[in-house]
């Protein structure tokens, strides 16, 4: 009988060794989120890129991101047409949240990873970070806030 708790107790550890900890499913970061402001930082030059004319949001899963932008004229307008989407995979750890752009409109931008710095308070997530692509010429740091879409 003692054998066998050593066997089972061996088992269980073995198991559990390839198995990633679980702590995206339980953070608060798993959601929907919608954007509220958002600035950008060029050189010396720091500037809203938020437009109240359009509704973003982001979708967060335990493994996966999404966002969807897109002007509230429903495309009736063709000065204010607009629509950008992207997503892909992430990675959380502390603080530190590192997308991995697998999908893109611009399809330049695709591949290339983006670590931001997440902080949640309250219904409210900020992430702030660099968004570098040296051959696009993109260099910036981005503040972006959004609240926590309840339905």
């Amino acid at each position: 009988m003692k054998h066998l708790f050593t066997l089972l107790l061996i088992a269980t550890l073995l198991a559990s060794c390839g198995q990633k900890p679980d702590t995206q499913k339980s953070l608060p970061f798993v959601g929907t989120w919608q954007l509220i402001s958002a600035t950008s930082t060029e050189r010396d030059s720091t500037f809203s890129t938020f437009n109240a004319k359009n509704e973003m949001i982001k979708i967060i899963t335990p493994t996966h991101f999404a966002f969807f932008n897109h002007d509230l004229q429903q495309g009736k307008d063709s000065t204010s047409a607009f629509y950008v989407a992207g997503g892909g995979e992430y990675t959380l750890k502390d603080s530190v949240y590192t997308e991995h752009l697998q999908y893109f409109i611009d399809r330049a931008w695709e591949d290339h990873k983006f670590e931001f710095v997440v902080k949640i308070q309250n219904d409210t997530l900020t992430q702030s970070g660099v968004e570098r692509i040296e051959k696009l010429g993109i260099d910036r740091v981005i503040v972006e806030k959004y609240v926590r879409v309840k339905r």
